[in-house]
Protein backbone atom coordinates (compact mmCIF):
# COMPACT_ATOMS: atom_id res chain seq x y z
CA UNK A 1 0.00 0.00 0.00
CA UNK A 2 1.67 3.44 1.15
CA UNK A 3 2.40 5.28 -2.47
CA UNK A 4 -0.26 3.45 -3.95
CA UNK A 5 -3.05 4.44 -1.97
CA UNK A 6 -5.57 6.09 -3.67
CA UNK A 7 -6.77 10.00 -3.36
CA UNK A 8 -10.08 10.00 -1.54
CA UNK A 9 -11.39 12.48 -4.01
CA UNK A 10 -11.19 9.85 -6.69
CA UNK A 11 -13.87 8.12 -4.98
CA UNK A 12 -16.89 8.30 -6.46
CA UNK A 13 -19.74 10.01 -4.50
CA UNK A 14 -22.31 6.94 -5.61
CA UNK A 15 -20.09 4.69 -3.60
CA UNK A 16 -19.85 6.69 -0.24
CA UNK A 17 -23.10 6.85 -0.61
CA UNK A 18 -23.38 3.62 -1.07
CA UNK A 19 -21.35 2.92 2.37
CA UNK A 20 -23.60 5.31 3.95
CA UNK A 21 -26.92 3.16 2.89
CA UNK A 22 -25.02 -0.25 4.42
CA UNK A 23 -24.50 1.53 7.95
CA UNK A 24 -26.73 1.51 10.72
CA UNK A 25 -24.14 4.70 11.91
CA UNK A 26 -23.43 7.62 10.52
CA UNK A 27 -21.21 8.50 7.62
CA UNK A 28 -19.49 11.49 8.14
CA UNK A 29 -18.03 13.86 5.00
CA UNK A 30 -15.91 17.48 6.04
CA UNK A 31 -18.52 19.86 5.97
CA UNK A 32 -20.88 17.57 7.79
CA UNK A 33 -22.69 19.41 11.49
CA UNK A 34 -20.58 16.61 13.24
CA UNK A 35 -17.67 16.66 11.28
CA UNK A 36 -15.46 18.76 13.49
CA UNK A 37 -16.28 17.43 16.79
CA UNK A 38 -15.66 13.63 15.17
CA UNK A 39 -11.86 14.89 14.28
CA UNK A 40 -11.30 16.04 17.66
CA UNK A 41 -9.23 14.12 19.98
CA UNK A 42 -8.11 14.19 23.60
CA UNK A 43 -4.66 15.23 22.47
CA UNK A 44 -5.30 18.40 21.52
CA UNK A 45 -1.55 18.32 19.30
CA UNK A 46 -3.31 15.81 17.29
CA UNK A 47 -4.82 17.71 14.02
CA UNK A 48 -6.02 15.38 11.24
CA UNK A 49 -8.35 16.16 8.59
CA UNK A 50 -10.12 12.31 7.55
CA UNK A 51 -11.94 11.80 4.29
CA UNK A 52 -14.74 9.67 6.15
CA UNK A 53 -15.55 9.00 9.68
CA UNK A 54 -17.75 5.70 10.13
CA UNK A 55 -19.40 6.49 13.41
CA UNK A 56 -19.95 2.54 13.85
CA UNK A 57 -23.23 0.67 15.93
CA UNK A 58 -22.76 -2.35 15.46
CA UNK A 59 -19.38 -5.30 14.28
CA UNK A 60 -21.38 -5.26 10.89
CA UNK A 61 -20.94 -1.72 10.59
CA UNK A 62 -17.48 -1.91 11.20
CA UNK A 63 -16.77 -4.70 8.82
CA UNK A 64 -18.36 -2.98 5.89
CA UNK A 65 -16.46 0.21 6.69
CA UNK A 66 -12.98 -2.00 6.76
CA UNK A 67 -13.78 -4.07 3.71
CA UNK A 68 -14.55 -0.24 1.72
CA UNK A 69 -11.19 1.17 2.77
CA UNK A 70 -9.70 -2.01 1.78
CA UNK A 71 -11.29 -2.56 -1.54
CA UNK A 72 -9.91 1.51 -1.93
CA UNK A 73 -6.31 1.34 -0.80
CA UNK A 74 -7.76 4.07 1.47
CA UNK A 75 -5.81 5.18 4.64
CA UNK A 76 -7.51 3.15 8.12
CA UNK A 77 -8.04 4.35 11.47
CA UNK A 78 -9.66 3.04 14.53
CA UNK A 79 -11.21 5.30 17.08
CA UNK A 80 -11.97 3.32 20.30
CA UNK A 81 -11.87 6.02 23.28
CA UNK A 82 -9.81 8.63 21.42
CA UNK A 83 -7.48 8.93 24.06
CA UNK A 84 -4.50 7.50 22.40
CA UNK A 85 -1.36 10.29 23.35
CA UNK A 86 0.42 9.77 20.00
CA UNK A 87 -3.07 10.34 18.29
CA UNK A 88 -3.32 7.17 15.57
CA UNK A 89 -7.23 7.30 16.06
CA UNK A 90 -6.97 9.87 13.30
CA UNK A 91 -5.63 9.47 10.02
CA UNK A 92 -5.39 12.07 6.93
CA UNK A 93 -7.33 12.17 3.89
CA UNK A 94 -8.49 8.17 4.92
CA UNK A 95 -11.56 7.00 6.66
CA UNK A 96 -11.82 6.23 10.45
CA UNK A 97 -13.38 3.19 11.82
CA UNK A 98 -14.77 5.08 15.04
CA UNK A 99 -16.38 3.22 17.87
CA UNK A 100 -17.36 5.94 19.74
CA UNK A 101 -21.24 4.95 19.82
CA UNK A 102 -20.13 1.32 20.92
CA UNK A 103 -20.01 1.48 24.74
CA UNK A 104 -22.41 -1.41 25.90
CA UNK A 105 -20.95 -3.02 28.31
CA UNK A 106 -22.65 -6.55 29.85
CA UNK A 107 -21.59 -8.16 33.33
CA UNK A 108 -22.18 -11.47 34.50
CA UNK A 109 -21.63 -11.48 38.10
CA UNK A 110 -21.85 -14.98 39.17
CA UNK A 111 -19.20 -15.56 36.64
CA UNK A 112 -16.90 -12.58 37.37
CA UNK A 113 -16.63 -11.25 33.68
CA UNK A 114 -17.61 -8.65 31.72
CA UNK A 115 -18.22 -7.84 27.71
CA UNK A 116 -17.47 -4.20 26.80
CA UNK A 117 -17.55 -2.89 23.38
CA UNK A 118 -14.73 -0.99 21.91
CA UNK A 119 -15.83 2.11 22.37
CA UNK A 120 -16.64 2.03 26.18
CA UNK A 121 -13.95 3.60 28.43
CA UNK A 122 -12.38 2.60 31.77
CA UNK A 123 -15.38 4.51 33.18
CA UNK A 124 -18.17 2.72 31.30
CA UNK A 125 -16.69 -0.65 32.55
CA UNK A 126 -16.19 0.70 36.23
CA UNK A 127 -19.64 2.11 36.47
CA UNK A 128 -21.43 -1.29 35.29
CA UNK A 129 -18.73 -3.50 37.41
CA UNK A 130 -18.50 -1.60 40.90
CA UNK A 131 -21.99 -2.22 41.94
CA UNK A 132 -21.08 -6.14 42.04
CA UNK A 133 -18.13 -4.98 44.08
CA UNK A 134 -16.13 -5.90 41.55
CA UNK A 135 -13.50 -5.10 38.84
CA UNK A 136 -11.27 -5.58 35.90
CA UNK A 137 -7.35 -4.68 35.80
CA UNK A 138 -7.69 -1.59 33.89
CA UNK A 139 -5.55 1.90 33.80
CA UNK A 140 -5.76 5.13 35.99
CA UNK A 141 -7.58 7.65 34.21
CA UNK A 142 -11.38 6.77 33.94
CA UNK A 143 -11.66 9.00 30.30
CA UNK A 144 -8.98 6.00 28.98
CA UNK A 145 -10.48 4.09 26.12
CA UNK A 146 -10.19 -0.12 27.23
CA UNK A 147 -9.54 -1.08 23.38
CA UNK A 148 -5.93 1.30 23.12
CA UNK A 149 -4.97 0.52 26.92
CA UNK A 150 -5.99 -3.20 26.55
CA UNK A 151 -4.48 -3.99 22.81
CA UNK A 152 -0.95 -2.31 24.32
CA UNK A 153 -0.91 -4.03 27.65
CA UNK A 154 -2.88 -2.09 30.27
CA UNK A 155 -0.78 -1.37 33.51
CA UNK A 156 -3.14 0.25 36.26
CA UNK A 157 -4.09 0.34 40.03
CA UNK A 158 -4.27 -3.30 40.20
CA UNK A 159 -0.99 -4.69 37.80
CA UNK A 160 0.39 -6.10 41.26
CA UNK A 161 -2.65 -7.46 42.36
CA UNK A 162 -4.46 -8.86 39.03
CA UNK A 163 -2.16 -8.29 36.22
CA UNK A 164 -2.14 -6.52 33.22
CA UNK A 165 -5.66 -5.26 31.33
CA UNK A 166 -4.37 -7.85 28.60
CA UNK A 167 -3.82 -11.04 31.37
CA UNK A 168 -7.56 -10.44 32.20
CA UNK A 169 -8.75 -10.74 28.34
CA UNK A 170 -10.81 -13.95 28.34
CA UNK A 171 -11.98 -13.33 24.56
CA UNK A 172 -12.59 -10.71 22.19
CA UNK A 173 -14.77 -9.96 18.59
CA UNK A 174 -12.07 -8.64 15.99
CA UNK A 175 -12.99 -7.70 12.32
CA UNK A 176 -9.77 -8.51 10.30
CA UNK A 177 -8.54 -6.75 7.48
CA UNK A 178 -11.02 -9.08 4.97
CA UNK A 179 -13.93 -7.77 6.79
CA UNK A 180 -14.30 -11.44 8.72
CA UNK A 181 -15.70 -11.08 11.94
CA UNK A 182 -13.92 -13.76 14.41
CA UNK A 183 -14.46 -14.80 17.98
CA UNK A 184 -11.38 -14.95 19.16
CA UNK A 185 -9.68 -16.92 22.52
CA UNK A 186 -7.82 -19.64 23.60
CA UNK A 187 -9.48 -22.12 21.56
CA UNK A 188 -10.34 -20.29 18.35
CA UNK A 189 -7.67 -19.00 16.14
CA UNK A 190 -5.43 -18.50 19.49
CA UNK A 191 -2.67 -17.30 17.64
CA UNK A 192 -4.72 -13.89 17.07
CA UNK A 193 -5.77 -13.94 20.55
CA UNK A 194 -2.08 -14.14 21.38
CA UNK A 195 -1.10 -11.39 19.00
CA UNK A 196 -3.93 -8.94 20.28
CA UNK A 197 -3.07 -9.57 23.99
CA UNK A 198 -0.09 -6.71 24.19
CA UNK A 199 0.28 -6.65 19.87
CA UNK A 200 -1.35 -3.20 19.77
CA UNK A 201 -3.87 -2.70 16.83
CA UNK A 202 -2.00 -3.85 14.06
CA UNK A 203 -4.39 -7.08 13.11
CA UNK A 204 -7.81 -5.98 13.22
CA UNK A 205 -10.49 -3.91 14.90
CA UNK A 206 -11.74 -5.75 18.54
CA UNK A 207 -15.62 -4.25 18.72
CA UNK A 208 -15.79 -6.10 21.90
CA UNK A 209 -13.83 -7.05 25.24
CA UNK A 210 -14.49 -10.12 28.06
CA UNK A 211 -12.99 -9.33 30.94
CA UNK A 212 -12.13 -11.84 33.75
CA UNK A 213 -13.46 -9.66 36.88
CA UNK A 214 -11.78 -9.57 40.43
CA UNK A 215 -13.82 -9.05 44.08
CA UNK A 216 -12.67 -5.08 44.33
CA UNK A 217 -13.80 -2.35 45.88
CA UNK A 218 -16.49 -0.87 46.47
CA UNK A 219 -14.07 0.97 49.56
CA UNK A 220 -10.00 1.10 49.22
CA UNK A 221 -7.31 2.95 50.99
CA UNK A 222 -5.22 4.95 48.71
CA UNK A 223 -2.25 6.14 49.62
CA UNK A 224 -1.59 9.74 48.13
CA UNK A 225 1.35 11.76 49.76
CA UNK A 226 3.68 14.27 49.09
CA UNK A 227 7.49 14.71 50.09
CA UNK A 228 9.80 17.14 49.57
CA UNK A 229 11.71 16.30 45.94
CA UNK A 230 14.92 16.75 47.72
CA UNK A 231 14.30 13.20 49.20
CA UNK A 232 13.39 11.61 46.21
CA UNK A 233 16.25 9.07 47.16
CA UNK A 234 15.13 8.55 50.42
CA UNK A 235 11.74 7.88 49.11
CA UNK A 236 11.58 5.35 46.05
CA UNK A 237 14.52 3.64 47.77
CA UNK A 238 12.32 2.97 51.17
CA UNK A 239 8.94 1.95 48.55
CA UNK A 240 11.69 -0.25 46.54
CA UNK A 241 12.22 -2.23 49.79
CA UNK A 242 9.20 -2.13 51.40
CA UNK A 243 7.56 -4.07 48.05
CA UNK A 244 10.74 -6.43 48.43
CA UNK A 245 9.34 -7.15 52.25
CA UNK A 246 5.75 -7.22 51.24
CA UNK A 247 3.59 -9.40 49.62
CA UNK A 248 3.61 -9.37 45.88
CA UNK A 249 -0.16 -9.09 44.88
CA UNK A 250 -1.09 -5.94 47.07
CA UNK A 251 -0.52 -2.23 45.90
CA UNK A 252 1.22 -1.47 43.49
CA UNK A 253 3.12 2.30 44.02
CA UNK A 254 3.64 4.86 41.35
CA UNK A 255 5.97 7.45 41.86
CA UNK A 256 5.61 11.33 40.77
CA UNK A 257 8.48 13.21 40.22
CA UNK A 258 6.73 16.56 39.42
CA UNK A 259 6.13 20.45 40.84
CA UNK A 260 3.11 21.15 43.14
CA UNK A 261 -0.05 22.78 40.72
CA UNK A 262 -1.22 26.23 41.97
CA UNK A 263 -4.71 24.63 43.39
CA UNK A 264 -6.26 26.29 45.87
CA UNK A 265 -7.09 23.47 47.45
CA UNK A 266 -3.35 23.23 48.36
CA UNK A 267 -0.97 25.41 50.55
CA UNK A 268 -0.33 28.41 48.52
CA UNK A 269 3.41 28.74 49.94
CA UNK A 270 3.63 24.98 48.50
CA UNK A 271 2.41 25.95 44.86
CA UNK A 272 5.39 25.35 42.29
CA UNK A 273 7.68 23.55 44.90
CA UNK A 274 9.53 20.01 43.17
CA UNK A 275 7.88 17.10 44.84
CA UNK A 276 8.22 13.10 44.65
CA UNK A 277 4.98 11.69 45.68
CA UNK A 278 4.05 8.32 46.55
CA UNK A 279 0.18 7.01 45.08
CA UNK A 280 -1.13 3.37 45.35
CA UNK A 281 -4.30 1.41 45.92
CA UNK A 282 -4.58 -1.51 48.20
CA UNK A 283 -6.67 -3.75 46.53
CA UNK A 284 -8.36 -5.27 50.07
CA UNK A 285 -9.58 -4.05 52.99
CA UNK A 286 -9.59 -0.77 53.44
CA UNK A 287 -8.51 -1.26 57.15
CA UNK A 288 -6.07 -3.73 56.05
CA UNK A 289 -5.00 -1.35 53.22
CA UNK A 290 -4.54 1.33 55.78
CA UNK A 291 -2.13 -0.59 58.01
CA UNK A 292 -0.64 -1.34 55.05
CA UNK A 293 0.50 1.87 53.28
CA UNK A 294 0.96 3.44 56.36
CA UNK A 295 4.89 2.93 55.92
CA UNK A 296 4.75 5.17 52.64
CA UNK A 297 3.33 8.11 54.12
CA UNK A 298 5.46 8.14 57.09
CA UNK A 299 9.17 8.12 55.41
CA UNK A 300 9.96 11.30 56.37
CA UNK A 301 7.65 14.67 57.03
CA UNK A 302 5.50 14.89 54.02
CA UNK A 303 4.57 18.36 52.59
CA UNK A 304 1.03 17.34 52.59
CA UNK A 305 -0.94 13.74 52.67
CA UNK A 306 -3.91 12.87 50.96
CA UNK A 307 -4.31 9.60 51.39
CA UNK A 308 -7.71 8.02 53.08
CA UNK A 309 -10.50 5.72 52.39
CA UNK A 310 -11.97 6.25 49.08
CA UNK A 311 -14.20 4.38 46.67
CA UNK A 312 -12.31 2.37 44.22
CA UNK A 313 -14.78 4.51 41.25
CA UNK A 314 -13.17 7.80 42.67
CA UNK A 315 -9.55 6.40 43.00
CA UNK A 316 -10.24 5.56 38.95
CA UNK A 317 -10.93 9.43 38.49
CA UNK A 318 -8.99 10.77 40.75
CA UNK A 319 -5.85 12.13 37.98
CA UNK A 320 -8.68 12.69 35.72
CA UNK A 321 -8.31 16.25 36.21
CA UNK A 322 -5.16 16.05 35.77
CA UNK A 323 -5.53 15.09 31.99
CA UNK A 324 -8.51 17.87 30.45
CA UNK A 325 -9.10 17.03 27.07
CA UNK A 326 -7.84 19.54 24.49
CA UNK A 327 -4.54 19.71 26.04
CA UNK A 328 -1.21 19.08 24.59
CA UNK A 329 0.80 15.98 25.30
CA UNK A 330 3.98 13.97 24.25
CA UNK A 331 4.93 11.10 26.27
CA UNK A 332 7.43 8.53 26.30
CA UNK A 333 8.86 5.67 28.68
CA UNK A 334 11.75 3.69 29.12
CA UNK A 335 12.37 0.12 31.05
CA UNK A 336 15.00 0.30 33.97
CA UNK A 337 16.41 -2.69 35.79
CA UNK A 338 16.94 -1.01 38.60
CA UNK A 339 17.10 2.64 40.45
CA UNK A 340 20.38 3.64 41.26
CA UNK A 341 21.11 7.05 42.62
CA UNK A 342 22.77 8.19 39.73
CA UNK A 343 19.14 6.69 37.94
CA UNK A 344 16.99 8.82 40.87
CA UNK A 345 18.91 12.17 40.52
CA UNK A 346 18.70 12.27 37.02
CA UNK A 347 14.96 11.89 37.21
CA UNK A 348 14.42 14.46 39.75
CA UNK A 349 17.02 16.78 37.89
CA UNK A 350 14.84 16.21 34.51
CA UNK A 351 11.28 16.43 36.35
CA UNK A 352 12.54 20.06 37.80
CA UNK A 353 14.07 21.46 34.39
CA UNK A 354 10.18 20.56 32.62
CA UNK A 355 8.78 23.70 31.25
CA UNK A 356 5.51 23.20 32.31
CA UNK A 357 4.61 22.86 35.57
CA UNK A 358 2.13 20.55 34.83
CA UNK A 359 4.62 17.97 32.98
CA UNK A 360 5.34 14.67 35.57
CA UNK A 361 8.64 11.93 35.33
CA UNK A 362 6.66 9.19 36.80
CA UNK A 363 7.99 5.74 38.56
CA UNK A 364 5.79 2.71 38.02
CA UNK A 365 6.95 -0.04 40.09
CA UNK A 366 5.63 -3.08 38.64
CA UNK A 367 6.28 -6.95 39.97
CA UNK A 368 3.75 -9.22 41.40
CA UNK A 369 0.88 -10.78 38.71
CA UNK A 370 2.15 -8.97 35.99
CA UNK A 371 5.63 -10.67 36.14
CA UNK A 372 4.20 -13.98 37.00
CA UNK A 373 2.81 -14.13 33.51
CA UNK A 374 5.39 -16.26 31.53
CA UNK A 375 6.79 -13.51 28.67
CA UNK A 376 5.84 -15.62 26.02
CA UNK A 377 2.67 -16.37 27.29
CA UNK A 378 1.11 -13.22 25.42
CA UNK A 379 2.41 -10.54 23.08
CA UNK A 380 2.94 -8.18 25.90
CA UNK A 381 7.06 -7.50 26.54
CA UNK A 382 8.41 -6.31 28.94
CA UNK A 383 6.96 -7.80 32.29
CA UNK A 384 10.20 -8.64 34.15
CA UNK A 385 11.70 -5.19 34.23
CA UNK A 386 11.00 -3.94 37.59
CA UNK A 387 10.61 -0.07 37.09
CA UNK A 388 8.87 1.73 33.99
CA UNK A 389 9.34 5.55 33.92
CA UNK A 390 6.77 7.48 32.07
CA UNK A 391 7.52 11.20 30.94
CA UNK A 392 4.72 12.77 30.66
CA UNK A 393 5.15 16.40 28.34
CA UNK A 394 1.60 17.83 29.49
CA UNK A 395 1.24 21.97 28.86
CA UNK A 396 -1.97 23.98 27.20
CA UNK A 397 -0.16 26.76 24.75
CA UNK A 398 0.36 25.54 21.43
CA UNK A 399 3.35 28.25 21.52
CA UNK A 400 4.76 25.84 23.64
CA UNK A 401 4.68 22.53 21.71
CA UNK A 402 8.81 23.08 20.77
CA UNK A 403 9.89 23.39 24.21
CA UNK A 404 7.83 20.54 25.44
CA UNK A 405 8.61 17.67 23.44
CA UNK A 406 12.30 18.80 23.69
CA UNK A 407 11.97 18.31 27.25
CA UNK A 408 10.38 14.60 26.78
CA UNK A 409 12.95 14.13 24.38
CA UNK A 410 16.38 14.68 25.93
CA UNK A 411 14.58 13.10 29.00
CA UNK A 412 14.27 10.09 27.51
CA UNK A 413 17.79 10.18 25.85
CA UNK A 414 18.94 10.77 29.38
CA UNK A 415 17.67 7.58 30.40
CA UNK A 416 18.54 5.26 27.79
CA UNK A 417 21.93 5.47 29.10
CA UNK A 418 20.30 3.12 31.87
CA UNK A 419 18.23 0.84 30.09
CA UNK A 420 18.26 -2.64 28.78
CA UNK A 421 16.05 -1.53 26.16
CA UNK A 422 11.99 -1.40 26.09
CA UNK A 423 9.11 0.88 26.26
CA UNK A 424 5.66 0.86 27.02
CA UNK A 425 3.46 1.35 23.61
CA UNK A 426 0.65 3.02 25.31
CA UNK A 427 3.66 5.80 25.86
CA UNK A 428 5.32 5.98 22.67
CA UNK A 429 5.56 9.82 21.72
CA UNK A 430 4.73 9.78 18.17
CA UNK A 431 7.15 6.06 17.61
CA UNK A 432 9.41 8.35 15.23
CA UNK A 433 12.23 6.34 15.82
CA UNK A 434 9.94 3.79 13.59
CA UNK A 435 10.64 0.02 13.56
CA UNK A 436 13.89 -0.36 15.63
CA UNK A 437 12.14 1.19 18.54
CA UNK A 438 8.81 -0.82 17.78
CA UNK A 439 10.98 -4.36 17.60
CA UNK A 440 12.90 -3.38 20.23
CA UNK A 441 10.00 -2.91 22.18
CA UNK A 442 8.40 -6.29 21.72
CA UNK A 443 11.82 -8.27 21.84
CA UNK A 444 11.89 -12.18 21.18
CA UNK A 445 8.02 -11.48 20.34
CA UNK A 446 8.55 -9.69 17.11
CA UNK A 447 9.22 -12.35 14.95
CA UNK A 448 6.06 -14.34 15.85
CA UNK A 449 3.94 -11.24 15.89
CA UNK A 450 5.20 -10.70 12.35
CA UNK A 451 3.65 -13.84 11.22
CA UNK A 452 0.61 -13.55 12.73
CA UNK A 453 0.48 -10.22 10.82
CA UNK A 454 1.65 -12.14 7.63
CA UNK A 455 -1.56 -14.32 8.11
CA UNK A 456 -4.63 -11.56 9.55
CA UNK A 457 -2.95 -8.54 7.30
CA UNK A 458 -0.79 -9.67 4.80
CA UNK A 459 -1.49 -5.59 2.99
CA UNK A 460 -0.73 -3.78 6.47
CA UNK A 461 -4.25 -2.12 6.29
CA UNK A 462 -3.81 -1.70 9.87
CA UNK A 463 -0.80 0.24 9.80
CA UNK A 464 -1.57 3.22 11.88
CA UNK A 465 0.02 1.87 15.36
CA UNK A 466 2.99 1.23 16.37
CA UNK A 467 3.43 -0.98 13.54
CA UNK A 468 4.50 -4.57 12.63
CA UNK A 469 4.92 -4.89 8.73
CA UNK A 470 4.03 -8.52 7.21
CA UNK A 471 6.98 -10.13 7.17
CA UNK A 472 7.79 -13.72 7.63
Amino acid sequence: MGAEDRNPDEIPASLVETLRSTLRGTLLRPGDAEYASARRLWNGMIDRRPALVARCESDEDVAAAVRFAGDRRLPLSVRGGGHGVAGHALCDGGLVVDLSRMTGVEVDAGERTARAQGGCTLGHVDRATQPYALAAPLGVVSETGIAGLTLSGGMGWLRRAHGLSCDALLRATVVTADGSVLTVDADHHPDLFWAIRGGGGNFGVVTSFEYRLHPVGPELFLCNVYYPARHAREVLRFCENHLAGTPDDGAAPLGVLGRVPADDALPADLHGEPFVALLALHPGDPAEGEAALRPLREITEPLFDLSGVTTYLAAQSLLDEDYPDGDRYYWKSVSLPGLTDETIDRLVDHAVRAPSPASTVDVWFQGGAMARVPEPETAFSGRNAPYLIGIEGNWSDAADSERNVAWVRDTFAALRDFSAGGIYLNFPGFLEEGEQLVRESFGANYARLAAVKAAYDPDNLFRLNPNIPPKA
